[in-house]
């Protein structure tokens, strides 16, 4: 009995210092509730860290007359987007389509120089870009198209070519489109009519001619196709002297006093604004020499004089 009550005094004695496996658990405790809720609300705020980074940069403060979004700098505002010309970050673009649909004037980099640019359709804007620039009615403004269709939407076109010998010019038209040409056409019905204003008076003219580009630019092209028309535009120059600012620092600078709206920063450029080619002739005339090479189906403007001036002789004798 004393063996048996030994032993069992053993067992008992082992069970309480190592208990048996079966009753060992191994299951972690939960973490606070707290903790988990934590969690999950970050989860649901994550974004995509782009679209958060822009966001963060874009203070923007209420306008003025109409009412849009802009980054304040000092008492003026003006959006200001740096725009790398590769394509990475062209979603900063954004605000500058939502910008323009809604009236802004701004400027914007082609493949030549930098231009002020509006809304076609929208007469006020056109008003506040010819103030803007210190132009008047009588200046002439081209447009920035996105495609040969807005040509042929709001110009009669090129000269197709005849039977009785005349040049076909769209072929060769088609091979230096996109590229720094701005090319002068007759208009057509759908081209917006000049809306003219004296004092208190208003009356809409209808524009015979009209200046028309493609721009072989990729952040100007985004942001044409992402639009619903084209751009009216006029190059960017000093108020007081007749020559180009490549430099979009110094053009915020001088603009935005006078009410530019935005900017797209897309580095500085080159002094080499578009070749203008008149096709209202009989032969295509280069009436200013630009970044664009003079094609041998172009003329020179002194070339056409001299032409036509031994034509004249001719008659004459």
């Amino acid at each position: 009995m004393a063996a048996v009550a030994s032993s069992f005094s053993r067992f008992s004695f082992r069970c309480a210092v190592c208990p048996s496996p079966l009753r060992v658990r191994f299951s972690q405790p939960h973490p606070p509730a707290r903790l988990r809720v934590s969690s999950t609300v970050v989860a649901l705020h994550k974004r995509n860290p782009k679209r958060l980074k822009y966001a963060a940069e874009r203070q923007f403060t209420s306008l003025w007359w109409l009412g849009f979004a802009r980054t304040k700098r000092g008492d003026a505002g003006l959006l200001r987007v740096e725009v790398e010309p590769s394509g990475g970050d062209f979603w900063k673009l954004d605000p500058i389509i939502d910008l323009i649909n809604r009236g802004a004037v701004g400027v914007i980099p082609t493949d030549t120089v930098y231009s002020v640019v509006c809304d076609l359709s929208n007469n006020e804007s056109i008003e506040r870009l010819r103030r803007l620039k210190g132009i008047g009615d009588s200046k002439p403004l081209s447009i920035l198209c996105r495609s040969l269709r807005d040509i042929d939407t709001y110009t009669t076109g090129f000269p197709q070519g005849t039977n009785q010998g005349q040049a076909n010019i769209f072929r060769v038209v088609k091979r230096a489109i996109p590229g720094p040409y701005t090319f002068i056409l007759p208009a057509s019905k759908q081209f917006p009519k000049q809306c003219i204003k004296h004092g208190s008076s208003t009356r809409y003219a209808k524009r015979r001619q009209v200046g028309v580009r493609i721009p072989d630019d990729p952040i100007c092209q985004a942001i044409l196709q992402n639009l619903d028309e084209p751009l009216i535009c006029t190059s960017v120059k000093y108020l007081s002297e007749d020559e180009w600012i490549l430099d979009p620092v110094i053009i915020a600078d001088l603009y935005e006093p006078l009410g530019l709206d935005f900017i797209v920063d897309g580095g500085p450029r080159i002094a080499d604004p578009s070749t203008v080619v008149d096709m209202m002739g009989a032969n295509p005339t280069v009436i200013r020499q630009g970044k664009g090479l003079k094609l041998d189906w172009m003329v020179a403007k002194d070339e056409e004089e001299d032409e036509a001036q031994s034509m004249f002789s001719f008659k004459s004798a």
